[in-house]
């Protein structure tokens, strides 16, 4: 080092380059924003219904994106390198089959749902605890924002990850699950006799 690169504290060391944990997805947002017409915010006509050729857009934009994900390591009959089934192999499926044949509406959550997924405290993550889709360990990100969906407590991934597809899907990628979907009440037994003293008294 010379004398002018001390004195300004000028480090000649490079940086190691830091590789992005998923790919950019801005482009994946501003297109969700046409398809989206949940939000009254965006979407003033209450009747307005995605533009097909936009459906598919967003589909196939985060199916790409998963398709650079997934290139880190799966082989091509779609198996990890445990040889478990390739989650984001199966992802990727869906999306695409959903950019050949769009929906007519969007089939994803709300922005609220996002809010109010139960986040996942740091302290209680392993070191060996990694996100199902992009694999990397959460607590590898220096602030891993990591959120367990509804269906099952050890259903546990990174925000950046689950967010876009639950915003075209409202399933889990586990086991498929429809987060949205209401949990039936469980009625209270009917009692015969009082059932026939009702009858009495119609």
């Amino acid at each position: 080092m010379s004398g002018y690169e001390v004195e300004h504290n000028i480090s000649t060391k490079q940086e190691p380059e830091r590789h992005a944990r998923r790919p950019d997805l801005s482009t994946f947002f501003s297109t969700l924003d046409l398809v989206d017409t949940s939000d009254p915010e965006s979407h003033h006509n209450a009747h307005a219904v995605p533009q097909p050729e936009n459906m598919t857009a967003a589909f196939r934009l985060l199916a790409n994106a998963f398709e650079m994900m997934r290139g880190r390591g799966a082989d091509d009959e779609g198996h990890d390198h445990e040889g478990q089934p390739d989650l984001l192999a199966s992802m990727i499926e869906v999306l695409r089959q959903n950019a050949d044949d769009p929906p007519s509406e969007l089939k994803g959550v709300p922005n609220s749902f996002l809010d109010e997924l139960e986040r996942v405290p740091n302290k209680s993550l392993k070191k060996t605890d990694t996100c199902p889709i992009c694999v990397n360990p959460f607590l590898e990100d220096e602030y891993p924002l990591v959120v367990q969906l509804p269906c099952h407590k050890e259903h546990r991934f990174d925000l950046d990850c689950i967010r876009p597809w639950l915003k075209l899907n409202s399933t889990c990628p586990l086991d498929r699950k429809d987060l949205l979907k209401k949990k039936e009440p469980i009625l209270p037994p009917v009692d015969d006799d009082e059932e026939e003293f009702d009858d009495m008294y119609a």
